[in-house]
């Protein structure tokens, strides 16, 4: 086990000190690796959809007939396609008898690590020693590999064990090979030890990359040190690394767990500004943790800014978005007051054809109403009947009224006669007050009619029809209907005959409760 910070110190002191390098004084040579031919990626493809979906028996055949030079690096190609275990190890076998090839550390250490994924160890160490028995001197991937998958199945002192061979076999680690192992002590509970690894790995001369900054930031926040965490993603940029998709989720998950919304802001607005989108899941832990803080106004509200960034970035990559997350995103932005997210994440549900929670469609309605958009208040309605969600009396009748306070009773009319469920004495009557505000006197007075042969009126409605004659000078109208209510009155009532519509329409427009 590595020894830990000397003097006692903790990881935050060790974080940034670094060993100044010579400089050299040729120049560095610019190495990219040759991009695969389109031809072998196709080959490579269609031998991995091979071994998925055909029996071995038919993909052994298939591979005997293709007229290619077998050599390590295609079949590590194929192996790192990930295929299906079994079919993975007899394409291994396979492989191993071909007339002069030979099997190297590259298609070792895949084989090895489709093993260790699966949760396979023995027959990782299998793979080990055969390696070794064939003369195959396994390097630090190897040993890298091997450390990882034996912490992920909980075998912390294997995974120490390998790391210290490694180092008594004369093999360098790499500086992943130094990432993955302080990785492994943090994720087993041994801060200071994997402290003593970075201050080792500074001291041979090797300088952190984003994923060292990565493991280092996932501790501290995993262990409630966000100041610290933050720190680190400041000082990486200030040595001109920037912090990427990964690390940027990693942090954000753990704020979202944590509900340390301060420091989400500010990774948030950094994603903002370089273009980094969060992963679906991550996004949703986000949007949940934001939600338990709707007292902070002012908070949400500069989340937002990024939180739309992302909603579009997602959409921009044809990244799909489920109807759950969808819903939340539209009624979050209602609530606080964010137009272009509520509109784009709307926009893109009809583009994608996903149908929202009703709570979603809700919130926009009453978002549009609120902004007097009356033309997408209709098209939200017809976005609801189409999906066959329920409105119900009240809603039907809030929407016909509020549109008829507007004066807009086409767009009412048009409401109320598109469902035909919800017309009762609550939505007629809302309808007729609605004509009677918008100058149409005599259409009202023909609904009323309709009304009176289809279903029963109440003394809300009569209330509706007098106010509406008054206010355009029909005064003897208005006193006969008048004096039919007060009979109506005396017939209808006490209220044991009176049906829950016909309170609620009394309740709404005749005060009665």
């Amino acid at each position: 086990m590595p020894s830990p910070a000397p003097h006692g110190r903790a990881l935050s002191t060790l974080r940034f000190r670094r060993l100044k390098k010579r400089s050299s004084p040729f120049p560095k040579k610019l190495f990219t690796k040759p991009p695969l031919p389109e031809y072998m990626r196709a080959t490579i493809h269609k031998i991995s959809t091979t071994l998925r979906y055909s029996t071995w028996d038919a993909a052994a055949t298939e591979l005997r007939a293709l007229p290619l030079h077998w050599d390590s690096f295609t079949v590590n190609r194929i192996l790192k396609t990930h295929p299906p275990m079994e079919k993975a190890w007899l394409f291994f076998h396979w492989a191993a008898r071909l007339p002069g090839f030979k099997h190297d550390r590259f298609t070792y250490t895949t084989m090895l690590d489709i093993f260790g994924e699966a949760g396979r160890i023995p027959s990782m160490w299998h793979v080990f020693r055969e390696m070794e028995d064939k003369g195959v001197t396994p390097d630090a991937a190897t040993y890298t590999s091997v450390m990882h998958w034996l912490s992920a199945a909980g075998d912390l002192q294997g995974a120490v064990r390998a790391w210290e061979e490694m180092r008594e076999r004369g093999c360098r680690p790499t500086l992943v090979s130094y990432t993955a192992f302080m990785k492994i002590l943090f994720d087993h509970g041994r801060p200071k030890e994997a402290a003593g690894v970075y201050t080792e790995m500074l001291e041979v001369g090797l300088s952190p990359n984003c994923h060292t900054y990565t493991v280092l930031m996932e501790y501290l926040a995993g262990a409630g040190k966000f100041k610290a965490a933050l720190k680190i993603m400041s000082e990486m940029q200030e040595a001109g690394i920037e912090p990427d998709k990964a690390a940027c989720n990693i942090l954000i998950q753990k704020c979202s767990k944590a509900g340390e919304t301060s420091a989400m802001r500010q990774v948030l607005l950094y994603m903002k500004e370089h273009s980094i989108v969060l992963r679906r899941t991550v996004f949703m832990e986000a949007l949940e943790a934001l939600k338990l803080v709707n007292g902070s106004d002012h908070l949400l509200r500069e989340n937002f800014i990024a939180v739309e960034h992302m909603l579009s970035g997602m959409i921009n990559r044809y990244i799909e978005l489920d109807a759950e997350l969808i819903s939340m995103v539209i009624q979050l932005s209602c609530a606080n007051y964010k137009p272009s997210c509520v509109l784009m994440a709307f926009r893109y549900s009809l583009q994608v054809g996903k149908e929202l929670d009703r709570s979603a469609y809700i919130s926009l309605l009453g978002f549009f109403m609120r902004e007097n958009a009356l033309e997408m208040v209709l098209e939200i309605v017809h976005e609801m009947t189409k999906a066959g969600v329920s409105f119900g009396t009240y809603l039907v009748y809030l929407l016909i009224y509020r549109l008829g306070r507007a004066r807009i009773h086409t767009y009412a009319e048009s409401i109320f006669y598109s469902l035909p469920m919800d017309q009762n004495v609550v939505t007629y009557t809302a309808l007729m007050d609605a004509l009677f505000q918008a100058g149409e006197v005599d259409k009202g007075l023909e609904l009323y009619s309709k009304m009176r042969k289809d279903i029963s009126i109440s003394s809300g409605t009569y209330e509706v029809l007098i106010l509406g004659l008054e206010k355009y000078g029909r005064i003897d109208d208005a006193e006969f209907c008048r004096k039919e209510k007060m009979k109506f009155m005396r017939n209808k009532y006490p209220q044991k005959d009176v049906s829950p519509d016909e309170i609620l329409c009394n309740y709404l427009f005749d005060g009665i409760s």
